[in-house]
């Protein structure tokens, strides 16, 4: 009458089997602790320390630059910020502000009542000139965006 340690005597093992599933707790536990850390100094890293800069003559690094803005008017007149060119100028003015200026933004806006076709011929040649970032605006329909 001995004691069998891991049998029932019938020669099966036990009912002990190893777990094949993931325990996933220890890890949200883990995640939890994290955000409320990083919920807790967040704003500590923003807030930064107040210090009361000296004045200075010196110029500032960068300038602004006045944005692009190529326009089709309701004349069918075409702008170059405010001034007016022609079709056939159009890619050079923008080749030599390129060439002054750095690549930019190009924003293109077009009257409602030119057709289509103008305004994206309008696009085809800012492209053209050597201008990868182009932007069509618009105006917000009034009581929207408000």
């Amino acid at each position: 009458m001995g004691m069998s340690v891991g049998n029932n005597g019938s020669g099966e093992e036990s009912g002990y089997r190893p777990i094949s599933e993931i325990n996933i707790t220890p890890m949200v536990d883990v995640m939890l602790v994290l955000l409320i850390i990083f919920m807790i100094t967040a704003p500590l890293l923003v807030a930064g320390v107040p210090v009361e800069l000296p004045s200075t003559s010196a110029a500032k690094v960068s300038q602004p630059k006045k944005p692009m803005i190529v326009s089709l008017g309701p004349d069918g007149g075409i702008y170059i910020r405010e001034d007016q060119v022609t079709v056939e100028s159009l890619v050079p003015r923008l080749e030599a502000l390129r060439q002054a200026e750095g690549d930019t933004v190009v924003y293109v806006r077009g009257d409602k009542i030119r057709p289509y076709g103008e305004v994206m011929e309008i696009l085809g040649r800012v492209g053209k000139s050597g201008y990868s970032r182009v932007s069509l605006l618009s105006k917000p329909k009034a009581g929207e965006g408000e």
